[in-house]
């Protein structure tokens, strides 16, 4: 893998971007050792998405949070995360991706320290919402430094790996959080998470500065402050109501929001597309969502994060309230899952290769299996539930998601110029972490509401049923790629 990566330098890339005038400047070759660097910047805001659920009961019962701040203290960043990231994207386009991904990975590492030392509940809320706009300004530079400094086999390579550390870092998340809690580093505790961030963040600032090459659109756009302000707006208005609304006992305000959210997406495609029809830059051009490879790589992309993310907080919360777990074991439990999507991710690019997108299609069948395997394992005897007995359906899942997910940022970005990387990116990385947020939001929500009435294990059974249809919505999407992938 590291002599396939290690390159001679790429040829210079020009695109030109329909509706402007923005070309690609001149990049050198992303090489190995700034491959690395740049995946170490997405693995830790991805990891830090899912690694504090775990951690949430100790942070309550040290903190004195409560169910409803607890709940802000996981949304809160899930939320700054996602909002912001299209904009971190288009800043990534101005002022240089290198020096994007360093000032968002020194942001990383000093709001992951405030997390860590956080003396209050309020102040780890406001902590996490800065580290999740760190987050938003470190990723889009990471798909667009590979998309600008990259091409051909190589960006395809260097895209299916991406893919493959954002699923494994989830997984880890959950096992990694766990361990940590539980072994109270010198009595850091839950504090210990957030803090193995800071001394990771600041060596991916170092090693930047050397192996990452800079890149950048060359003609700089304005920032679309309508746009930004309308998809904010959209995605608050989806997102807070659903993560907060049942914490918060559904207030009339989370109503009020939902009932808003069509409005504003409304707003903000009419916007959008009046902003480039008059030669400007909007925040999300709506020709690059015109792109095949995009649209339906978006499509794929909404039902396997949402599906992805709500699986693994609902299955967390049946294994340590249901089976009684604690988090450790409950993470271990995972761990079939983890070595599937490991194995699936590095047999991906050569699968791909040879097989092109039937690969996802293939994917999509397993995770389906394996959905179905852990569903009727459930049903046919709860009261001997065990992490021995789910193990085979979430290895099965682990190894169709990571057929899917390892070629699915290759397919969404295989045709956006290189001008566009940032952007493209932006929006790329912000389907991935609103999906995950959705799908915590919705199947989280359906689980606790469904469980004390139809038991933990119909209701887990409920939410296996219900990500059996995303897969077979992901089935038919696939079907309708191209069988070659860029």
């Amino acid at each position: 893998m590291t002599q396939q990566l290690a390159v001679a330098p790429a040829p210079v890339r020009t695109a030109t971007t329909p509706g402007t005038a923005a070309t690609a400047a001149r990049t050198p070759s992303l090489g190995t050792a700034g491959l690395v660097t740049v995946l170490l910047g997405a693995f830790l805001p991805m990891l830090d998405f899912f690694i504090v659920n775990v951690a949430l009961p100790t942070i309550d019962h040290d903190l004195a949070a409560g169910p409803a701040v607890l709940e802000l203290v996981a949304a809160g960043y899930g939320i700054a995360f996602a909002v912001l990231l299209v904009l971190g994207g288009r800043l990534g386009d101005i002022f240089g991706r290198r020096r994007l991904f360093v000032a968002g990975a020194a942001a990383f590492a000093v709001t992951s320290l405030a997390c860590g030392l956080a003396p209050d509940a309020w102040s780890l809320v406001a902590a996490r919402a800065a580290q999740g706009a760190s987050a938003a300004l470190l990723i889009p530079q990471v798909l667009g430094t590979i998309t600008a400094a990259t091409d051909g086999a190589r960006r395809g390579r260097a895209l299916s790996i991406y893919g493959a550390v954002g699923g494994i870092s989830v997984v880890i998340g959950q096992v990694l959080g766990g361990m940590l809690v539980a072994a109270d580093v010198f009595g850091t505790g839950w504090r210990s998470v957030f803090l193995l961030n800071v001394p990771f963040a600041l060596l991916a600032v170092v090693l930047a500065v050397r192996y990452v090459p800079e890149s950048r659109a060359t003609q700089a756009a304005r920032v679309d402050v309508p746009g930004t302000v309308l998809l904010t707006a959209t995605l608050l208005s989806l997102l807070v109501p659903l993560m907060e609304g049942r914490a918060a006992g559904w207030p009339v305000w989370s109503w009020v929001l939902l009932a808003l959210f069509p409005f504003f997406a409304a707003a903000f495609a009419i916007v959008e597309r009046r902003a480039e029809q008059r030669g400007a830059t909007p925040l999300v051009p709506p020709t690059l969502l015109r792109i095949p490879e995009m649209r339906r790589g978006l499509g794929i992309a909404l039902p396997y994060f949402s599906g992805f993310g709500g699986f693994m907080f609902v299955i967390a919360v049946a294994l340590q309230q249901g089976l009684h777990l604690g988090p450790v074991a409950a993470g271990w439990a995972l761990v079939p899952m983890a070595v599937g999507y490991f194995t699936a991710s590095l047999s991906g690019p050569r699968l791909i290769g040879r097989y092109g997108s039937r690969v996802l299609t293939a994917g999509a069948v397993v995770q389906a299996t394996g959905l179905a395997t852990l569903a009727v394992t459930v049903l046919a005897d709860w009261a001997h539930f065990s992490p021995l007995r789910m193990a085979p359906g979430v290895a099965l899942a682990g190894i169709g998601q990571g057929l899917i997910g390892t070629p699915l940022f290759r397919v969404v970005l295989s045709k956006v110029p290189a001008a566009r990387a940032g952007v493209g990116s932006g929006v790329l990385a912000t389907g991935q972490q609103a999906s995950l947020a959705l799908g915590v939001a919705t199947l989280g929500t359906l689980y606790l509401s469904l469980s004390p009435s139809l038991g933990m294990d119909r209701a887990l059974a409920v939410c296996l049923g219900i990500q059996l249809l995303g897969s077979f919505t992901i089935l038919y999407l696939t079907t309708r790629l191209p069988r070659s992938i860029g």
